[in-house]
């Protein structure tokens, strides 16, 4: 089941307060940025953040769920996504622990050989 639009525009919304808030679809899911860092996944209907350790300090009941059946990665499942507050301020306290974006790898050009 991938996540519907519906759930995408809620979170968007819900997170709406934070300058720098943006996200990109990927295999039928979303990835949420924050200022340029991969902040969360959503995921099945799922909002899935990164076990940063400001994250696991404010959500310290959060169940560990992947992103796909048996997956590798571990993230913090929200499940109060309905509190714009607690949202704004995990992303917030989060940013400063998430790791920077891969470098882009510059296309060989043809040409120039």
């Amino acid at each position: 089941m991938s996540t519907s639009k519906e759930y995408l525009n809620f979170l968007l919304d819900q997170l709406s307060s934070l300058d720098g808030i943006s996200h990109r679809m990927m295999m039928g899911e979303y990835l949420i940025y924050y200022r340029g860092k991969v902040a969360a996944y959503i995921c099945d209907e799922r909002f899935l953040v990164r076990p940063v350790p400001s994250a696991i300090k404010m959500l310290p009941k959060a169940e560990y769920d992947s992103i796909s059946e048996g997956g590798r990665k571990k993230l913090l499942r929200v499940d109060d996504v309905d509190d714009r507050e607690l949202l704004t301020n995990l992303f917030i306290a989060m940013y400063d622990e998430l790791p920077e974006p891969k470098p882009k790898k510059k296309k060989a050009n043809k040409n120039s050989q």
